[in-house]
């Protein structure tokens, strides 16, 4: 007769209770000290280093032809190029998207000639192409002398001409050389923002009688804005920033040439560097919110779960 076996107790089985030992991270805090007293300097010499010489950053700051020259060359021009290089971005992405070769090429030929030249030296090229037309820029037809001879006609067919000195320099031309740079830079954004937008949403749109245009701009463009708008507003940005290159046109009427000057003539240059550093920051800081608020528009659904249902809907209706 066998042994009987005693079966085993569940509670002599059961682990005994887990001290759990949190894991230390000593370089953590001292990562933190060495932060710690970095900052402390930094703030230390930005109160205390005489270079800064606070009261005149202020009273730079608050000089007329700054703010002037802030709200005009800075806010104005960002403004006014970004709204054309980002219309003429979002054609030319359309243009290159299109099954058309002329309008592809065209797009192409575009998009690398400006992004291959850098935004200085084409404002620089902006404010010296009145060499080229010395006699004022014409608009009409084309060889139109060829055609009157051939005709025995006199006059010219010319409708209007206009003055380079005015059209290319200044505020004006400081539009045009941004947006024109501006333009092809945003063709490519908005060309990656178009094609990350599934292509059966355009031919369902086509489906149900839309065109191919109306489609573009009721479907696909409104999906294609969450791909779209975080690199516009990095694009923005540094719209802002360029603005201080107007000055290869040059533009007097700007944030960075008006401090200069007064930096020059009053000898304090490092003073009005930080004048301009102050200005930047602040309006940077400012499109930043703007960027995160459009972000979260356009990015609605995307990346969200499913909401959960009610705790007494959990177990099915009645």
């Amino acid at each position: 007769m066998t042994a009987t076996q005693k079966e085993p107790d569940a509670a002599t089985d059961r682990p005994g209770l887990i001290k759990a030992v949190p894991v230390r991270h000593p370089w953590r805090w001292v990562a933190i000290a060495v932060i710690a007293v970095l900052v402390a300097m930094f703030v230390h010499m930005v109160i205390t280093n005489a270079a800064f010489n606070w009261p005149f950053v202020l009273e730079a700051m608050n000089q007329y032809p700054v703010i002037e020259g802030f709200w005009k060359g800075t806010i104005l021009v960002t403004v006014l190029a970004m709204i054309i290089g980002v219309v003429g971005g979002v054609l030319l992405a359309m243009m290159r998207l299109s099954d058309n070769p002329i309008l592809k090429a065209v797009s192409w030929a575009y998009t690398w000639f400006f992004r291959a030249i850098p935004r200085y030296v084409l404002l620089t090229i902006m404010g010296a192409l009145g060499i080229l037309f010395q006699q004022g820029l014409s608009l009409g037809v084309p060889f139109d002398w060829v055609i009157i001879d051939l005709l025995g006609l006199e006059g010219s067919w010319r409708f209007v001409t206009l003055d380079p000195n005015v059209l290319f320099v200044g505020l004006f031309g400081g539009v045009i050389g941004m947006a024109a740079s501006e333009a092809a830079y945003m063709a490519e954004i908005a060309r990656a923002g178009i094609l990350s937008v599934d292509r059966g949403q355009l031919e369902a749109a086509q489906a149900l009688g839309m065109s191919r245009a109306k489609a573009m701009r009721r479907i696909v463009l409104p999906q294609a804005m969450r791909v779209i708008v975080p690199p516009t507003g990095n694009e923005t940005i540094a719209m802002l920033k360029d603005t201080s290159l107007l000055l290869a046109i040059p533009v007097s009427t700007e944030l960075f040439f008006q401090l200069q000057a007064i930096g020059t003539r009053t000898y304090q240059t490092f003073p009005v560097l930080v004048a301009a550093t102050l200005y930047y920051l602040v309006t940077t800081s400012v499109l930043m919110v703007g960027q995160s608020y459009l972000e979260k528009r356009f990015g609605r659904g995307f990346g969200t779960s499913a909401p959960r249902p009610a705790a007494g809907m959990a177990g099915g209706g009645l």
